[in-house]
């Protein structure tokens, strides 16, 4: 039997809630919705480290945070393991590309990849002019290069003064067609007319929306300017005083003090995903096109979320859903991996269970140093149970065992976290002050009710803090003596 195609396409900093078929009340993702529709969605999928080099990490490797070594965000140490996600997919016979955001370093690095036409997106470590020329952004990525080619030595995407982390929000100031999140789409679908028709392919896209800038073409914020958006998620335990100053700095790590600021972050993020979604409706279509559709398999998913003035917070870095919860869809022709079509699987997973299942849908040896889980047992009839009346299998049900719980955590200076989450609940302990929460997310998926000091939950507390200290012993920061917390410990973004 033929080997199936592999089309991996990856976001960055989109909610798992962004999605119409997810309930969301006011994103408009018809395209994914269809993608979901036709696969597998992922109710309770995580990033284990939710920032952008520690999250791919995790997808490239397989590994989980403390053996691919990186807790948090900082550029310039190198990518330096053994086996990755694309070199294993090459070795196996695959031909392996990847286009849009890496962020790798060097930026070249190609990860086992045969070829790579790279967009990071904004990095400020490669802007700085001490870098070497062939480590400089507007050197080695492929998109600037271009932009510039077509619009002038001038042209770059702060020309309309976004900043990349911020919730300041306007459309896109040249012609769609210059706008990266369309830049990934046609190079993606070049590829797919120059691919080799005898080889297998692993295409990941690679997409830096709706990451900020919030700067979608005009068309798409105009389709939520009118609309009356669901405020942020506000519960009962956040101190919102204390966050005002900082509500008043572009880039800063709280969300806007403004409420019509707070309007234009809502309005300039869901036009990014709208925007998003009609480019992947363009892939779709192009292996439609190209007669690619029945052979491949499709993943989408994202690096991490974005609390999007969630509990007055902005960006991600934090153990809260807006942050850690991402989208994860499984779809393609049930015959090429036993998928349920019309599913919904409850088990949780994480980044790391991507690369090992794209190597068993490649039918690739798994090395032994991934320490995901192939997803595919979960997805498939043999382990499927439909509910009477629902429009959803619910699979899964027979591996819950597949993971009890996640570890998750972050280097984030004095907000530095770690969290226990599973299918219900989420355990948070912040290891520079010790502060603790917890939240029954089955009754509270958005975090509003903080339950630490619940006298009903204290054994299940006691159970959730049991299992962050089983995972941080041993750890070199010192975070535990084996039957306690130890907070105050200095905590690197790299584990040297």
């Amino acid at each position: 039997m033929k080997r199936p195609n592999i089309l991996l396409i990856m976001t960055d900093q989109m909610r798992g809630d962004c999605l119409g078929i997810a309930g969301h009340p006011d994103v408009k993702t018809p395209y994914l919705d269809t993608l979901a529709s036709q696969g597998v969605l992922f109710n309770h999928a995580y990033s284990a480290c939710p920032s952008c080099i520690a999250a791919r990490a995790a997808l490239h490797t397989g590994m989980s945070q403390e053996h691919h070594r990186r807790v948090g965000y900082q550029d310039g140490i190198p990518w330096r393991y053994e086996h990755t996600m694309a070199a294993e997919l090459s070795k196996a016979g695959y031909y392996t590309q990847c286009v849009g955001k890496m962020h790798v370093y060097p930026l070249r690095n190609y990860l086992g990849f045969h070829h790579v036409e790279l967009h990071d997106g904004y990095l400020g470590h490669p802007r700085n002019a001490s870098v070497p020329y062939s480590e400089s952004q507007f050197v080695a990525d492929d998109y600037f290069y271009w932009l510039r080619e077509q619009k002038g030595i001038s042209a770059d995407v702060t020309i309309s003064g976004l900043d990349c982390n911020s919730w300041i929000a306007r459309p896109f100031v040249y012609e769609e067609k210059y706008h990266p999140t369309n830049w990934v789409t046609d190079r993606s679908l070049d590829f797919l007319r120059r691919r080799d028709p005898d080889m297998p392919f692993f295409l990941m896209a690679s997409y830096v929306r709706p990451h900020p800038p919030f700067d979608a073409p005009a068309c798409y914020f105009e389709m939520y300017r009118d609309k009356k958006l669901a405020p942020p998620h506000v519960g009962s335990w956040e101190d919102g005083q204390s966050l005002k100053d900082s509500g008043r700095i572009y880039n800063s790590a709280t969300g806007p003090e403004d409420p019509e600021l707070i309007r234009q972050a809502q309005i300039g993020y869901y036009a990014c995903i709208t925007h998003l979604d009609h480019q992947i409706g363009r892939l779709i279509m192009g292996l439609q096109e190209h007669g690619l559709s029945d052979n491949t398999v499709i993943i989408f998913t994202a690096d991490h979320g974005e609390e999007l003035c969630d509990h007055h917070r902005f960006r991600k870095a934090l153990p809260y859903q807006g942050s850690v919860h991402i989208p994860l869809i499984i779809s393609g022709n049930p015959a090429l991996t036993g998928l349920v079509p019309h599913s919904v699987c409850q088990n949780v997973a994480e980044l790391r269970d991507i690369m090992p299942t794209v190597l068993e849908i490649a039918r690739a040896p798994i090395p032994d140093s991934v320490d995901g889980k192939s997803l595919l047992p979960l997805i498939t009839a043999q382990s499927s149970r439909y509910q009477s009346g629902h429009p959803f299998a619910e699979v899964g049900e027979q591996e819950r065992i597949f993971r009890e719980y996640l570890h998750g955590e972050h280097s984030y200076g004095a907000l530095s976290n770690h969290y226990i989450v599973t299918e219900k609940d989420k355990f948070c302990w912040f290891s520079q002050t010790g502060k603790e929460q917890y939240f029954v997310l089955e009754q509270d998926p958005h975090e509003k009710e903080d339950r630490i000091d619940d006298i009903e939950c204290r054994e299940r507390i006691s159970t959730l803090r049991s299992w962050l200290v089983h995972e941080l012993n041993n750890r070199p920061e010192g975070f535990t003596d084996g039957e306690n917390l130890i907070a105050g410990k200095p905590y690197p973004p790299y584990l040297a």
